[in-house]
């Protein structure tokens, strides 16, 4: 499955809450509060660049599907992070959460869980 391009999430559920699961500062989930990222993904083979772009922050994040990676969380911490791919899905794991994007139609749809909470992120490719 191809997830390279430049998607605008346009629907969140549950941020807050997961934020606070996660254990993100206050400060930082008030500051992500109402504002839609856009995302940018550079896929070569298994190898992925990873953006989240919003008006406060920019996060990159590399990773090569199969290998453990850092990553960059919304308050800039890094967390150890594998990434599998399955059916189709790309799956995000670490000590915290578990993360799956996937590709539905035209969307880029995200549903991360950490404990009993999850978020839901819907995007849909930007012209």
């Amino acid at each position: 499955m191809d997830f390279s391009g430049t998607w605008k999430v346009y629907s969140e559920e549950n941020l807050n809450e997961f934020l606070k699961a996660v254990g993100v500062p206050e400060m930082v989930a008030r500051m992500r509060q109402g504002v839609k990222p856009v995302i940018v993904i550079k896929q070569n083979g298994k190898d992925f660049t990873y953006t989240m772009k919003t008006p406060v922050f920019t996060r990159e994040n590399t990773f090569t599907i199969g290998k453990e990676s850092e990553i960059l969380s919304a308050d800039g911490r890094k967390i150890k992070c594998i990434v599998r791919e399955q059916n189709g899905k790309l799956v995000f794991e670490t000590d915290k959460f578990i993360s799956i994007k996937e590709i539905q139609g035209e969307e880029l749809v995200e549903t991360s869980t950490a404990g009993s909470v999850s978020f839901i992120s819907r995007s849909k490719r930007a012209c």
